[in-house]
């Protein structure tokens, strides 16, 4: 029999939410802030008096947003601690918002519960993208819409995971790499047994700071992805090596030319619409 300890699953998930609880990520969000999170919005067509679901909501920017504008907010993630930096902003914006700790391929709600689903740089890393897609189309509502932004394989972060996926151990069988949630082909495949139009579009997030150095550091310091490549690496005296190919791309791939990094990450803005029946 397989119990929760021995449950490949729940194990890759208890890592992963060690991941995402470890180094700063609310002050990596801040940096994620504006473009991505508008065209979440969009996507899912959030709306005054509709009932929003943020998943993987983090440290809330998504659901914040959606709740300046009047919708009615539910964020939910698997991070506790993340959660608590997303209440404590609320608190201080004056902003009424349900916050659920919860898993994106059980999600604890009743089928087409919402109007619009929202998740940036979110449900990418669960690790069963069929169940997160088959969980997300249950508990909007038909007519309703979901708006998800993802980092794409082609772009900064989906080539940094690349780098680091060379030197670490390779995922379980039934783990998907995250990058292709910004893959077109493979959202479309993932929702192909459903009564859905999608839509797709393509931006980038800057991410600017006075130095590639100070960029690499702050993403060494602060990045729970990262900050777990270190500490597997460093021991085995692999991390100088994953770190000196990092820090390649970030070169190759800064537009600045006074000394400062100002480096474009793109991301695909992705629109599931549920048909009326």
């Amino acid at each position: 029999m397989t119990t929760i300890a021995s449950d490949p699953v729940v194990q890759l998930k208890l890592a992963h939410r060690a991941t995402w609880a470890a180094g700063d990520y609310p002050a990596v969000a801040r940096h994620i802030a504006d473009g991505p999170v508008r065209h979440a919005l969009a996507a899912a067509r959030v709306a005054p008096g509709k009932r929003v679901l943020d998943i993987a909501t983090g440290s809330g920017n998504v659901a914040l947003l959606a709740a300046k504008e009047r919708a009615r907010v539910v964020g939910l993630d698997l991070v506790p601690e993340l959660l608590d930096v997303a209440r404590s902003r609320a608190s201080a914006e004056g902003l009424e918002i349900e916050w659920v700790e919860g898993d994106a391929e059980a999600l604890p709600f009743a089928d087409g519960a919402f109007d619009s689903v929202t998740s940036v740089f979110g449900v990418q890393f669960t690790p069963r993208h069929q169940v997160t897609a088959e969980e997300m189309v249950r508990v909007c509502r038909p007519g309703g819409t979901i708006g998800l932004v993802s980092w794409t394989p082609e772009g900064l972060i989906g080539e940094m995971f690349q780098i680091m996926g060379r030197y670490l151990p390779p995922p379980p069988a039934f783990a998907t790499a995250p990058p292709l949630w910004g893959d077109e082909r493979h959202v479309r495949d993932l929702f192909a047994g459903h009564d859905v139009t999608l839509s797709f579009t393509r931006a980038s997030n800057l991410f600017a700071f006075e130095s590639v150095e100070a960029y690499q550091t702050f993403f060494e310091q602060r990045y729970g992805p990262t900050i777990k490549a270190q500490e597997k690496l460093a021991p085995q005296g692999r991390w100088d090596e994953c770190r000196a190919e990092l820090r390649e791309l970030f070169e190759r791939r800064n537009t600045a030319t006074d000394g400062s990094c100002r480096i474009l990450a793109e991301f695909a803005a992705i629109s599931i619409s549920r048909m009326q029946p």
